[in-house]
């Protein structure tokens, strides 16, 4: 991709950040190989589901830049680029040394950045011939995005939505039903995951590992359907990167660039999608970039969670990663961020934490909600609660950098808009919210679970030869 002095400029290719850091795919190769052996398939149910186009998009070393298909440019061009503007009502409230900018990814049909990946998928997913794509959604972003994506590609969609936000959202499903998906709330009866996840919750409170797993359960058991994922798989995040490629150029176009880029944590689609790119051209304009990201208190799989081999979903079935969690039968609070309440993170951005290539920072409700508000008052959006935590993160940065040094230049990505989350303010006006914080014993005993986990991989990996 060339930098554009366009304001307008939609780039015709993806940042492929693999590129950048080759090593942490050769590391998860490693580790696969160490657990399953040489041949693996037999233990990956979910890789088969994809497409041959995704997966090498996921393992893809080699190519800086990876071309966008013409047909899905055009898809892209109805809503793209999308605006990055300089919050000048938030600096001025806030009366902070830091110049803000936030760049606005909900102003598409389905709400959110997921639209970005959901196209792409759907797109390659029906040039393998695939009629029918299932898969989980937490906050109902994710699926809405599918669904929109495949009532225009033609292609049937089933979407399991975690039980609390399908009840805190309710629209997020009609949504979903008018662009002709059939959804089921998660846990269900429909599905062995769900029927044994109801079992330890029987107030449906659900998780995006159960709703994964039961997606997948029911692609395996129909044989003309696919699972698709809408967060953490290395090609994701790819797609994703059209965030971060636009908004470079858009900042070069003001003659600035961040001094930190700040977005919100689930498995990390959006995080690594605005930021990353940025990372690139920090080294190549010899400059310094700083990405944090901001997880809530409900789920702090960064700022709380081990460096571990964890299972993906709460049935097992998909390959085990090596990331930052909580435990795949983590039940974290039902707080309304309900996209960031997955229990673990991409394993790609986990070796990135790892090695110390970014900071992250746990936020609770009531913060995240009032910091949302404010944005919503002064720079007239409302962002959805999960992007309302980068907001909350990019305020604590402004306000604790010190007004005699060299300004911060802080954007922000409002990866989606709040307006089916009215509700959730609602309540924050009236001090009905709570922190959603954890339990201190349920996080000791699911990563407890996660110790004895990996203690059965170390005999594994023992006993598995390596050819």
């Amino acid at each position: 991709m060339k930098n554009s002095n366009d304001f307008y400029y939609v780039p015709t290719h993806w940042s492929n950040f693999i590129y950048d850091f080759p090593q942490f795919v050769s590391r998860e190769k490693l580790d696969l190989r160490a657990i399953y052996g040489n041949n693996i398939s037999h233990k990956v149910n979910v890789i088969p589901q994809q497409p041959l186009a995704l997966i090498r998009q996921s393992h893809n070393t080699q190519d800086a830049y990876v071309p966008i298909p013409e047909e899905l440019l055009e898809y892209y061009y109805q809503y793209r680029p999308t605006p990055l503007k300089r919050a000048n009502g938030l600096e001025a409230h806030l009366k902070v040394n830091a110049r803000i900018y936030y760049k606005f990814e909900g102003a598409n049909l389905s709400g959110s950045h997921k639209l970005n990946t959901a196209l792409a998928q759907a797109y390659y997913y029906k040039k393998a011939g695939i009629k029918h794509l299932v898969t989980g959604t937490g906050a109902g972003q994710w699926g809405t995005a599918i669904a929109y994506a495949c009532q225009i590609m033609n292609l049937e969609c089933t979407v399991f939505m975690v039980g609390v936000s399908l009840r805190q959202k309710p629209y997020r499903k009609t949504m979903m039903e008018l662009f002709g998906a059939t959804v089921h709330e998660s846990p269900s009866e429909l599905t062995k995951v769900g029927r044994d996840a109801l079992k330890i919750d029987k107030e449906r409170i659900g998780s995006l590992a159960f709703a994964t797993g039961e997606a997948i359960e029911y692609a395996q058991v129909n044989s003309d359907c696919r699972f698709a994922v809408g967060s953490g798989e290395n090609c994701v995040l790819l797609h994703q990167s059209i965030i971060g490629c636009e908004a470079v150029a858009q900042m070069h176009t003001l003659d600035d660039f961040p001094t930190d880029v700040v977005a919100c944590m689930g498995a990390g689609s959006n995080f690594g999608g605005v930021g990353l790119p940025f990372l690139r051209f920090a080294k190549e304009l010899g400059k310094s970039t700083r990405l944090l990201a901001v997880e809530p208190s409900a789920c702090p799989k960064l700022t709380r969670g081990v460096y571990a081999y964890d299972k993906n979903d709460f049935s097992g079935t998909t390959p085990i990663s090596k990331m930052y969690t909580l435990g795949s039968k983590y039940m974290a609070p039902p707080i309304y961020a309900g996209g960031l309440r997955y229990h673990g993170t991409s394993p790609f951005l986990s070796a990135m934490y790892h090695d110390d290539l970014f900071d992250a920072l746990a936020i609770d409700q009531p913060e995240t909600l009032a910091a949302g508000l404010l944005l919503a008052r002064t720079e007239n959006i409302l962002p959805a609660p999960e992007s309302a935590h980068a907001v909350a993160g990019a305020i604590r940065l402004a306000k604790d950098h010190p007004h005699d040094s060299e300004p911060l230049v802080i954007l922000i990505n409002v990866s989606g808009h709040g307006m089916f989350d009215v509700t959730s303010y609602e309540k924050f006006q009236k001090g009905e919210v709570e922190s959603g914080r954890p339990s201190e014993n349920s996080l000791k005993t699911s990563l407890q679970e996660v110790g004895k986990f990996n203690e059965l991989v170390k005999v594994t990996k023992a006993e598995t030869k390596i050819k």
